[in-house]
């Protein structure tokens, strides 16, 4: 399984290619397509990233909806009409679509963001706000976590 872990900020290039983290990129090196699949988020103003094996879980699971049921047809839209696959070129860099990069407000700089089985890629600025927003969030819940043996 691949672990995302921690949060690394880079710089796009005038050509709009950012370098994936060195050790997200360790965490497909297992996979059968050798980059990220990407798609913009319906929760944040962000961008989602996994590996393909993640979106194939993801369509997995969309199997057990029902075949008219409406939110299938809203979720599928998002997740899979949406999606782009993106191979690492020969350095470890992706291009994210003009979209979703507008989508995100991102414009310069990227900050990739380590969420266990999935990663984000958001404005290092709204990232910095989101976070502190978690941060009280969890504080105010303290949200007890139950870990199976």
């Amino acid at each position: 399984m691949s672990l995302f872990l921690s949060s690394y900020e880079n710089r796009l290039d005038t050509k709009g290619r950012v370098s994936v983290p060195a050790s997200f990129r360790a965490s497909v090196s297992n996979e059968k397509f050798a980059g990220v699949v990407l798609f913009r988020s319906f929760t944040n103003n962000c961008i989602e990233g996994m590996t393909m094996s993640r979106m194939e879980q993801m369509a997995a699971a969309t199997d057990k909806m029902g075949i008219f049921d409406s939110e299938l047809d809203d979720l599928t839209a998002m997740l899979f009409a949406d999606a782009r696959q993106l191979a690492f070129d020969v350095t470890g860099r992706i291009v994210i679509p003009s979209d979703m990069l507008a989508h995100a407000g991102i414009t310069d700089s990227a900050i990739f963001v380590g969420r266990g089985n999935s990663f984000q890629i958001w404005n290092p600025d709204a990232f910095r706000a989101a976070q502190e927003k978690s941060l009280s969030n969890l504080r105010a819940a303290r949200p007890n976590l139950k870990l199976g043996e």
